[in-house]
């Protein structure tokens, strides 16, 4: 995955290390810069916001804890992963309960710090919303928001597990921190996995751990999200990715909360909840063998649900004027005007795309009109220069009819025509065809196109 719009600050007083990360980074699409000690990177941070720092925790001018509150306290959604020797790992999970993302022990692996980085940089663009005043972060007042939050509220004090079911960018883990700050959880850790974004063969330890040795590269026992959870809330993002051959082991950590790590023998015990959330229907991709009845009946204690956008359309103009206030402040400009005709508009718009696609569009109207005075006009210009692009653009070539073409070829154009016709998002493309996103990244891979054309 490339990552154009994002940027990197690479903290570490080794040369090499700082060489050879920024190398990677700038190979993966990332804009880049680098420190060499603590006091060079407060500098840099007191200049300029960045979405992502990797940071040493040990260097001679002092502590990357330094550079993460800095972090932290100059752009509160800039996400930290922290850089460790193994004989600072206890450092390290300190820091993760007091707000650093993730860390990665050295040697550096960089497979894993890139699956980190983009699952940093997938979260923050589904969480546009910092704070709101229906429920903790989730902004709008409609009834039906309202009774969804309620029932979340009701299940926190339960303990129990939850599923939530909902379309993408409704907010979901956004409604699974609700259900963790409303329990008697909430000074304890919230830690959350994609499932689609951790590559399959890191997923189970990234989930639960792993030995020493357990496989090439890991040169030090590292603890996984879930012992980093214990006393918390555990979400399990995207959880119908689950790859089937992990499930069981899944199943057993829910059924006793007690796992192994990878390539060790002793049982790890511990005490969490778990909240899962998904876009697609679990009790579908059961009837299809795609995911297992035992877990599927084992997650789904507590079923919630967050209604689309369209179905509170009461809420278009709330959410409007927050993320106005919101997209303002950051670039340190006067408050706009949002005009009855404006807010019109958007309520007319059906958002496919939900809170996050209008967060988006927000986003664009507020930098790009020029304008404090946000009406019908601005609404058009952008409605019709971002959302009819594929309408102007050239259509993909037709489906070939020919008689006897391979099934493969057909696929594999398939495949190509349907994510040119999404301007090569995946996620969308994977939606348009009906398969999980980990399979339409696998048939990139077999009929290996390009990767990095694709986000």
């Amino acid at each position: 995955m490339t990552n154009t719009e994002s940027s990197v600050m690479v903290v570490d007083d080794e040369p090499g290390i700082r060489t050879a990360l920024r190398a990677n980074f700038l190979r993966h699409g990332w804009r880049v810069e680098t420190a060499s000690g603590v006091r060079e990177a407060i500098r840099a941070l007191e200049l300029r916001e960045f979405d992502l720092v990797v940071t040493d925790i040990r260097m001679p001018d002092g502590s990357g804890m330094e550079v993460m509150r800095a972090a932290r306290s100059s752009s509160p959604s800039t996400a930290v992963i922290l850089l460790t020797a193994y004989g600072s790992v206890p450092d390290a999970v300190t820091a993760m309960r007091d707000g650093a993302l993730d860390y990665v022990t050295k040697p550096v692996p960089f497979d894993q710090l890139q699956a980190t980085a983009a699952q940093v940089m997938q979260r923050a663009k589904q969480e546009p919303i910092e704070d709101g005043p229906a429920g903790g972060d989730i902004v709008g007042r409609s009834p039906l928001l309202i009774r969804a939050l309620q029932r979340a509220r009701a299940a926190a004090a339960t303990g129990a597990d939850v599923l939530i079911e909902a379309e993408s960018g409704t907010g979901k883990e956004l409604l699974a921190k609700f259900i963790h700050d409303s329990s008697d959880r909430n000074g304890k850790p919230f830690i959350a996995v994609n499932c689609a974004a951790v590559p399959e063969t890191l997923l189970e330890s990234e989930l639960f751990g792993h030995g020493r040795g357990a496989f090439t590269g890991a040169v030090a026992s590292r603890p996984g999200k879930f012992e980093l959870a214990h006393g918390g809330t555990i979400l399990l993002d995207e959880i119908g990715e689950m790859p089937l051959n992990l499930q069981p082991k899944l199943l057993r950590a829910l059924q006793e909360r007690e796992f192994e790590r990878l390539g060790e023998g002793r049982p790890v015990r511990v005490d969490i909840r778990v909240v899962a959330t998904t876009n697609v229907s679990l009790s579908e991709m059961v009837e299809r063998g795609q995911f297992r009845a035992d877990l599927y009946y084992r997650l789904n204690v507590i079923p919630l649900s967050l209604p689309p956008l369209r179905e509170r359309s009461d809420d278009i103009p709330v959410l409007a004027a927050y993320f106005a206030e919101q997209f303002a402040t950051q670039r340190r400009m006067g408050l706009p005007r949002l005009h009855r005709d404006f807010l019109d508009r958007l309520q007319s718009h059906s958002w496919p795309g939900n809170v996050r696609e209008l967060a988006n569009f927000m986003r664009r109207v507020i930098t790009l009109s020029g304008t404090m005075e946000i009406d019908a006009r601005c609404f058009d210009a952008e409605f019709h220069s971002h959302f009819n692009t594929r309408r102007t653009s050239p259509s993909p070539a037709p489906l070939p009819a020919k008689p006897g073409l391979p099934i493969r070829e057909l696929e594999r154009q398939h495949l190509e025509n349907t994510l040119a016709l999404t301007d090569g998002n995946r996620t969308h493309a994977a939606e348009m065809l009906g398969i999980s996103l980990r399979t339409l990244r696998n048939k990139i891979r077999e009929y290996g196109l390009p990767p990095r054309r694709y986000a």
